[in-house]
């Protein structure tokens, strides 16, 4: 039985698509955008999160530790990961839950006796269940499996994705999927590289396919200022969805926020985080006008 490397279930979403949702998220990505809300989904493998605010000193977390990784400081507690094999024994006896590990292999058995479970809330508000991550397609066989046995029960299925594949993957999975939520980052390659460690050539030629399956999709675009809110790039996302075959004239915008700046904290790489200004009320109208210029629906959330 496949199992896939989940770091979070969210039940009750309402954000990741129509009605009432679980959304599961995988853990890994192929890109590294920096102004991430989610890095603990970037690394594909486990990792531990510490909020020394939650911390009591019980200390039982040292004592439970087989390798002596951990420390009392004056800050908390200091993990030596040179030491630490990630084994969790520390999270398991935190009274508190300072300690969290992040990443879990689940079975599909597992993942849809749970997804099985919030079946009514998906009946009564025409929900289902949204596949996120990091980058779902990086798990591209178990995303397979979970999306043909959600079709069998008639569950509605949403993959959130980047698009940063290989065609036949993508093409593979819309075949099994009602909708796709993807991300338009910024139209300049070399920019696109600058911001998020990969060009989007491929992100690009793989968008112009799956539209060709007329398959429902709604552009996410994460609004920063500096980096893709000017009127150069707006207008060329706007040219560009409007090149695609279907109806595609409605999209989401989602306002640089720093919630990510605790996150890299709790992790231990405070170092990596990288801060941007959120695009101003204003800023916010005028895009969404020159959107409605090019006859495109923007709207704020989603």
């Amino acid at each position: 039985m496949h199992t896939g490397l989940i770091f979070d279930i969210k039940k009750y979403a309402i954000n990741d698509g129509p009605g009432i949702r679980m959304t599961v998220f995988f853990k890994g990505c192929n890109l590294t955008c920096k102004w991430c809300h989610n890095p603990e989904s970037m690394s594909p493998k486990v990792q531990k999160m510490y909020n020394a605010t939650k911390c009591i000193g019980a200390v039982k977390c040292l004592d439970n530790c087989p390798n002596d990784a951990l420390k009392m400081t004056g800050n908390g507690v200091v993990t030596n990961y040179d030491a630490c094999n990630l084994c969790g024994k520390c999270a398991e006896v935190c009274p508190t839950k300072a300690f969290e590990m992040l990443g879990q292999q689940v079975s599909i058995s597992d993942l849809m006796q749970k997804i099985d479970n919030e079946a009514i809330f998906f009946d009564k508000s025409g929900g289902g269940v949204t596949f996120s991550g990091g980058e779902p397609l990086m798990h591209s066989e178990y995303l397979l499996q979970a999306l043909k046995e959600c079709g069998k029960r008639y569950y509605h299925r949403v993959v959130d994705t980047t698009a940063f594949a290989k065609q036949e993957v993508l093409l593979e999975v819309a075949k099994h999927t009602e909708l796709f939520l993807i991300d338009l980052k910024v139209m300049d390659s070399k920019k696109h590289k600058e911001f998020t460690g990969v060009g989007n050539k491929k992100i690009v030629s793989n968008i112009v396919a799956l539209a060709k399956t007329n398959c429902e999709i709604i552009f996410r675009i994460p609004l920063i200022k500096g980096v893709n809110s000017d009127k150069k790039n707006i207008g060329k996302t706007a040219n560009f969805i409007n090149s695609l075959e279907g109806n595609r004239n409605q999209i989401n915008l989602l306002p640089y926020h720093n919630i990510a700046e605790n996150k890299h904290v709790k992790l231990g790489n405070s170092s990596n985080f990288s801060n941007f200004e959120t695009p101003s009320p204003e800023e916010i109208n005028k895009v969404i006008s020159i959107f409605k210029s090019y006859g495109i629906i923007a709207t704020v959330g989603g």
